[in-house]
């Protein structure tokens, strides 16, 4: 439970050339620059103690190549939406393939619905994420099953920016336990089915994310009915429970 609300440690690993394309180039002065000062923003801030209606998340989903980037699996694509409370920014949203000259696996083609060709032509892995740092302007993330996007993103932005990826990050489960604190983690198709939301572009960064984010309104509306006022109430109870 705990790591839900702590700050990414510093990873370590080689840089893999053969990843990302355009990765050639290092972080420039600029881009450190940003990056530290929404890091600086994002310590300073008590977001956990936010009214739950006022509560700013990014709720985001990464298509991979597979689930272990420590041997080779690497990011396809980001997409991105943020919220206020429970109400979803329909116009404020963020998608991004990532350029690569990988082959692509006719498994992983099939269920992305990507083509090489398509990633090939995408932006480079630096200008996306920082494109996404920009995006989420210290916000706090939201996910499902949040460890796949954690690992991959810790593993990104130390390959591109050699930097930390310090953002604070939600798994769903977490506001999902209030009604169930023993329920197991499940796949987001079998979620949306108890939550009566419509399956609409699996396997799309944008539409997972999209989907991804009417689960956390749905359980963010019963943490409200329950009368809890912000997450720190919400983590105080449920840690009770372990």
């Amino acid at each position: 439970m705990n790591e839900m609300f702590q700050f990414f440690k510093q990873i370590s690993g080689k840089l893999n050339l053969n990843i990302y394309a355009g990765i050639q180039g290092q972080s420039t002065p600029q881009q450190m620059a940003f990056i530290r000062n929404l890091q600086k923003e994002m310590r300073q801030k008590n977001t956990l103690d936010s009214p739950l209606n006022d509560l700013k998340v990014v709720v985001f989903d990464i298509e991979t190549t597979g689930f272990y980037p420590e041997k080779g699996d690497y990011v396809l694509s980001i997409g991105a939406i943020k919220m206020k409370g429970p109400k979803i920014e329909t116009g404020e949203t963020f998608y991004s393939l990532i350029k690569s000259e990988q082959s692509l696996s006719a498994e992983i083609a099939a269920l992305t619905n990507l083509s090489e060709e398509e990633l090939q032509k995408a932006p480079p892995a630096a200008e996306v994420l920082m494109q996404f740092f920009k995006f989420v302007d210290g916000a706090i993330l939201v996910a499902h099953h949040a460890n796949h996007e954690q690992t991959f993103m810790k593993k990104i932005t130390w390959d591109i920016l050699r930097t930390k990826f310090n953002q604070r990050i939600i798994d769903t489960s977490f506001l999902i336990r209030l009604s169930d604190p023993y329920l197991k983690s499940m796949p987001l198709e079998e979620v949306c089915c108890i939550c009566g939301i419509q399956i609409k572009d699996r396997h799309n960064a944008l539409g997972d994310a999209a989907m991804t984010a009417q689960v956390w309104r749905y359980y963010l509306e019963i943490a409200q009915k329950k009368g809890f006022s912000n997450l720190t109430e919400v983590y105080e109870y449920l840690a009770k429970l372990e």
